[in-house]
């Protein structure tokens, strides 16, 4: 089978849990992570979900799944050790058009949820199709590690340049020029190392004449004011 990779905004959005074990904790706290809003149905819960519905964070609605609770939901994620109440509940939401994942079950999903590396806004989204999560999670550690937090400053870099070099109306070649001279210097290793003399002559060279970098950065108070990275 075939998958198309796609980035949903989960924000306020409603996802219902079935299970409440260890499986079904780490999904939820992934998914808390985007700002999405958990319902849970389980007879029981880790103490981690325990303490995440005592401070509000998530809601248990019940112990057994009825399609009542499919009401407003956008994702439903099935995480009982009960395959065959699995297959049933993902059939039943499935029929009402709600987007199912069941764990462990590829044919009882309409999606398949990838091993992912965050840092900052820079996400990196793994997927084996299914077929080995252990290798999803192995390549996860390696590009954990080939990128750094240097990756998160400089997107937060180039959002800010992006929006006033597009304000200026020039040429969509233009626009690459600057954005590829950027991108294709030295400055992932500048930030790695807080050289901010260089960071700010790296982007100096290559803004347009009618754009200076404090009006790029200007909510920064020039570059040399950037948060030094932490080093682990």
């Amino acid at each position: 089978m075939s998958y198309y990779p796609i980035f949903i905004e989960l924000e306020g959005k409603k996802i219902l849990v079935i299970g409440g074990g260890r499986v079904a904790q780490r999904k939820i706290e992934t998914f808390l992570e985007f700002g999405a809003l958990i319902d849970v149905i389980s007879r029981k819960l880790t103490k981690k979900l325990k303490t995440l519905v005592e401070s509000g964070r998530i809601r248990h609605i019940g112990i057994e799944y009825n399609e009542i609770y499919l009401k407003d939901a956008f994702i439903i994620i099935i995480a009982t050790d009960d395959k065959k109440l699995n297959h049933e509940i993902s059939r039943s939401a499935r029929k009402s058009g709600v987007l199912t994942n069941t764990v462990d079950q590829p044919s009882d999903c309409d999606f398949i949820v990838p091993s992912i590396v965050r840092k900052g806004e820079l996400l990196i989204a793994v997927s084996t199709s299914g077929k080995s999560p252990a290798l999803a999670k192995k390549i996860r550690k390696e590009l954990s590690c080939q990128f750094g937090r240097e990756y998160d400053s400089l997107l937060s870099i180039m959002g800010d340049i992006r929006k006033e070099v597009l304000k200026k109306g020039l040429s969509q070649d233009e626009n690459k020029r600057v954005f590829d001279k950027i991108i294709n210097s030295e400055i992932l290793d500048a930030l790695a190392r807080n050289d901010h003399l260089q960071i700010e002559e790296i982007l100096t060279n290559a803004l347009p004449s009618e754009l200076s970098l404090d009006q790029c950065l200007k909510h920064r108070v020039g570059v040399r004011r950037l948060k030094p990275l932490k080093h682990k």
